[in-house]
């Protein structure tokens, strides 16, 4: 009986030969996928955006980006998604991380475009939306940009840095802010009146 259960349980590879045969291009609709929970895979995603699998580094690049692709958030939960299985994984803080950024300008608009670690590309925007957490002990921001259905990305410190240098003060309800436009939209970081 346990040889049975060891031999139906989701593997890395596993998981990855199916989303091969599933989704050949692009990035596959796990929205529209709602397969069984399988249990929870060894794998993780650090702050960093690092992943691991049974406590090891994946060094293989391709992989990991086929993994992101299949990534599903459920309230506070994420889960690697097949047609045919989901699997929990654990995911240390955001499990993206926006490593640069580009500035254009069009329509007389800031247009800001991030890039991740695993080559997803982001315009700022209503639709994929910066916000800044707060340590409530320290007080130190964390930025993130949402990238896809209801994934974020966690803005790296040196792209953070260059936000802040392009960053203004502007009135939110009253109350002056200091952060970025994007798109013909204002982010808020911080309150104006915190930075005196």
């Amino acid at each position: 009986m346990v040889s049975d259960m060891t031999a139906q349980a989701p593997t890395a590879d596993g998981i990855a030969s199916a989303v091969k045969r599933a989704a050949p291009r692009g990035l596959p609709p796990v929205e529209k996928w709602n397969p069984p929970f399988c249990g929870d895979l060894d794998m993780r995603i650090a702050r960093d955006g690092t992943w691991f699998y049974l406590g090891t580094p994946i060094g293989r690049r391709p992989l990991v980006k086929l993994f992101s692709s299949i990534l599903k958030r459920e309230g506070d939960q994420y889960f690697l998604v097949t047609p045919v299985e989901k699997v929990g994984i654990v995911v240390d803080d955001a499990p993206f991380v926006a490593i640069d950024f580009s500035v254009d300008e069009a329509a007389d608009q800031q247009v800001l475009t991030f890039t991740t670690h695993v080559d997803d590309e982001v315009i700022a925007s209503a639709k994929h939306p910066i916000r800044v957490v707060r340590d409530p002990e320290t007080g130190e921001p964390s930025p993130y940009i949402l990238v896809r259905r209801n994934l974020e990305a966690l803005i790296d410190r040196k792209s953070f840095y260059r936000l802040v240098e392009l960053g203004e003060t502007h009135d939110v309800e009253g109350t002056d802010w200091f952060g970025i436009w994007s798109s013909g939209e204002f982010f808020p970081f911080v309150p104006a009146a915190e930075l005196q």
